[in-house]
Parts: C-alpha cells; structure tokens; sequence
C-alpha cells in the first residue's frame, strides 16, 4: 500500500504535519489524548483516497487547499469513531499501542472523541460547500447507527448476511464513499463522475471490512494492531463466521464465548470455519466488491492516479489471497 501512496506522498506528509494542529485544544488533557491517538500513525487509507480521487478527476494536478482540509476532516472523523468504538468493544489496543481509554480513561476517552466530532464539524462547515457539507456530516449519523446495530445484534445467531452488510457500509464504507464524492465536487460539479466514485469508495470500503473481519480470524496481533479475535470475543458476528452458520460445533464455540467461559481464542480451531467454507465464502464477496468497485472507475480518463485507485484495491484483496 506505501508504493500506492507514493504520487502523493508530499501531501501526506504535511497531513501529518497538519492533523496534530487542528486537533489542538485549550485543555492540556484534550491535547495529550488527540497526541497519544495521532502519534499511533495509521494507514490514512481515507485521506490518500482523497487526495487520489482530486488529482485522478482535475486536469490540473496540483492539491488545492479545500481537498487537504477535506482529507484532514476525513481522518480526523476516522479517527473520532475509532476511540468511541474502542470504548464500546472495550478494546485495550489500537494501532500497536493502547487504546485512549486504557491510557487516561472511558470519560476522557468518549470526551476526546466528541471533541475530534466537533473539530471535524467546525472545519467542514469552513470549506463553505453546502453540498459537501451535508454528504458529510451524514457520515457521523452513519458512525451511530452503525454501532447501535452492531450492539444490539451481538452473538446474534439469526443476523443475515445482508444486515451485516448494511452495518458495515455504515461503520466503515459510508466515510470512504462520501469523501470520494466530496472530493470529486470540490473538483468540479460532475455528478456521474462523483456518484461513480461514491459507489467506488462504498464498494471498496465494503470489501475492506470484509478483509479486515477474515485477518481479525486469520493473522496476528502485529499485524492487525489489536489482539486476535477481537471481534468475535465481543460477539460481533462478521462476514466468514455467519457464512459458517448453522454449524453445530461453531455455534457451540460461539455459546460459550456467549456464556464468557475461558477460552483462548489464539486456539479457535479455523477447520470449523474453512470446513463450513466460511472463509473462502467471505473472500469471494470482498473479492465481487473490488471488482465491482474497480469497473465504477470506468468514468474517470486513463492516468497514473485512477491506475493507483485501481492498484488499491487489489492491494486490499491480495491480504487475503
């Protein structure tokens, strides 16, 4: 993914530079915690999409000052769902580093989420466009609903496939479409060419949760940045798992994580799943979303940009393949 990144590597660079002062805030505390999260890094996927989609539909490549803002806005509300989430999973490491609430504490931690949502919210409304304004904002709604989804269907045996889905555009896709969209109308107002790449950003936000729920199963710690399982010990029932159900053996498992009797979760015994065919199954969805994502690119002009939107997403599926 760093070899994607590097046309705009300049860009990403001041982002770094930039989201550690627009994060800043007149409590010492505030200050101490947006550090904590920011100094973790991250992949900032959301930004250099942004970035991409503005130099991939301008016939003049250089950044304008409202795509950094909005790449800036998009971590920053990134970055707010995460210590929020985090507080809900009860999730004690993030990124390779504790999470804001195992550092300071859960109020702080929901505290410094909202204050990351009102950053955010002040700076959008800043880049005077109405239009991106609300395709925004939106997002945070998503942010909620998707989680009271999420917590009022855990160790749900009965969750379809399609719910799951639609939990999943509004927790991580619907930030990664609408960016895309926003990126693309403070470019120019060419609404084919902004719905396509909304429902290039919303496809491949899909498959990348996918992704991302198989190697929570599949990898390790030091890759994913937070301890194996995570998702399951919570009772959150992803893509590989519900393609596994009914499986007498799976749902026993599933019983007693349910019941929070001592299990190590290092130990899940896969042959459940990949028996059941619950991983190759969730493959070949995120494996359709990509293909599906890179065909919505379809609209924009051969370049060096649109090829990198193309090499992201198949750098996203190649995790898993």
């Amino acid at each position: 993914m760093i070899e994607t990144f590097q046309l705009i590597e300049q860009e990403l660079n001041l982002l770094e530079i930039n989201l550690k002062k627009l994060v800043k805030s007149k409590h010492a505390i505030l200050d101490v915690a947006a550090e904590h999260l920011f100094s973790a890094g991250g992949k900032r996927l959301r930004p250099a999409i942004v970035f991409l989609v503005a130099k991939a539909t301008k016939k003049e490549k250089s950044i304008k000052f409202f795509h950094r803002r909005l790449a800036e806005i998009t971590e920053i509300i990134h970055t707010a769902s995460l210590v929020h989430d985090d507080v809900v999973d009860e999730c004690s490491v993030r990124r390779g580093v504790q999470t804001v609430h195992t550092s300071f504490s859960v109020p702080i931690a929901v505290l410094a989420g909202d204050f990351l949502f009102g950053q955010s919210s002040w700076y959008l409304a800043n880049l005077n466009d109405l239009e991106v304004v609300k395709i925004i904002s939106k997002v945070i709604t998503d942010f909620a609903e998707g989680e009271i989804r999420q917590g009022i269907s855990k160790f749900n045996l009965y969750l379809s496939v399609d719910e799951y889905i639609e939990k999943s555009f509004l927790k991580t896709a619907s930030l990664i479409a609408s960016s895309c969209k926003g990126s693309v109308i403070l470019t120019e107002n060419n609404y084919h060419i902004a719905n396509n790449l909304y429902n290039y950003g919303k496809y491949l936000g899909l498959a990348f949760q996918i992704v991302d729920d198989i190697l929570d199963l599949i990898s390790n710690a030091e890759v994913i940045g937070k301890p194996i399982g995570s998702d399951l010990k919570n009772g959150n029932l992803t893509a590989p798992i519900l393609f596994s159900l009914p499986n007498i053996n799976l749902v026993n498992f599933l019983s007693k994580l349910k019941k929070k009797e001592a299990i190590n979760l290092n130990n899940l015994n896969l042959e459940i799943i990949n028996q059941s065919g619950g991983i190759e199954k969730a493959v070949d969805l995120a494996s359709e979303y990509i293909y599906t994502s890179v065909r919505c690119l379809n609209c924009l002009q051969d370049s060096e940009y649109k090829q990198s939107l193309i090499t992201l997403c198949n750098s996203i599926i190649s995790k898993i393949k």
